[in-house]
């Protein structure tokens, strides 16, 4: 009988080959439940929304070769653009386990800081002051505070000040962060026509146009559609996500009209329903928020991962991130 030892290489040895499957265990509910207490010998799987939850988990940590950086913008204040900015940056930060940070570039006195950490006592001001000083991971978090694995980087507080924000400025802060950061969300003001804002739209690669399902909150997030297709934006206008902030609706007004308008025109559209714990204007914990409103944030930062190159990124300077 010949010897057969040759016919085999390290190459059998593989994943797919050598390692056991275990059938898809539930995480959550009453599955969770009796496959626990039954010892794994009842499995009843996950269920349909969870396993849609995973593919949506699986499709934001989709790989990012460079930085990318996201514009959160309206031209109506009050829809929800800041709890957008704070809620997408804690699921990408959170579930991706990369660099993110979210910057205020709001121009009159911003309150991203106090919805996630409430800290604003070194603001984007000190951080252009000190900018040509700044040279390692370490110097950077110096300007930032921690909200869970998500950096945040406060908005002046003095009005008089933030005025002064400008182009260049905003310019200056989004190159130094771009080497430390893999994803950068700006929470941008809602004039269209400030200086820093065209510095926003400039630089971005995804735009998120926040609305709501009321006649005011629809039209103005359209008019900023179309602010963008007039001003050399056409791009960011076509692959544009919308999200529409549910805390007002009204049975009076068409909402799958108001969808259907947004569909034809954008990438997207995602609709956050009314969360109690949003609804308080406090801190923002994605543990307290409702499932629903947790799967509407991931489905929206999966939208936004789906955009993202499949290269394998470089770290960015500084410590690795943590371990998940």
């Amino acid at each position: 009988m010949g010897d057969t030892r040759a016919a085999h290489t390290a190459g059998d040895l593989t994943d797919d080959v050598i390692v056991r499957r275990r059938a898809d265990v539930p995480d959550e509910g009453w599955r969770r439940v009796v496959h626990r207490f039954s010892g794994g010998l009842v499995n009843p799987g996950p269920s349909e929304v969870e396993r849609l939850r995973r593919q949506l988990v699986h499709r934001l940590r989709r790989p990012l070769s460079e930085t990318h950086r996201i514009a959160v913008t309206s031209m109506k204040g009050g829809v929800g653009k800041t709890t957008v900015t704070t809620c997408l940056g804690l699921a990408l930060a959170e579930y991706r386990g990369d660099r993110v940070v979210v910057l205020d570039a709001n121009p009159d006195a911003g309150t991203l800081a106090d919805r996630l950490t409430g800290e604003s006592s070194v603001t984007v001001r000190e951080l252009l002051r000190d900018l040509d000083r700044i040279g390692s991971w370490a110097d950077v978090t110096r300007y930032t505070s921690l909200a869970g694995r998500l950096q945040v980087l406060a908005s002046e507080q003095d009005p008089a000040s933030s005025d002064a924000f400008s182009r260049e400025e905003y310019e200056h802060v989004c190159r130094l962060l771009a080497r430390f950061f893999n994803i950068v969300i700006t929470d941008s003001g809602t004039g269209l026509v400030h200086s820093a804002m065209e510095g926003t739209l400039t630089l971005a690669d995804s735009v998120i146009i926040v609305g709501a399902p009321t006649v005011d909150g629809s039209s103005r997030a359209s008019k900023t559609l179309d602010w963008l297709l007039a001003h050399g934006h056409a791009d960011l206008a076509r692959n544009a996500l919308v999200v529409l902030s549910c805390d007002r609706t009204s049975v009076e007004v068409d909402a799958t009209r108001i969808r259907e308008h947004f569909e034809a025109r954008c990438r997207a559209v995602v609709e956050v329903p009314h969360d109690p714990h949003l609804a308080t204007g406090g801190r923002v914990e994605l543990a307290r928020l409702r499932p629903r409103t947790r799967d509407a944030f991931l489905g929206l930062a999966a939208l936004i991962a789906d955009r993202f190159d499949r290269a394998v990124p470089e770290a960015p300077q500084g410590p690795p991130a943590p371990a998940r």
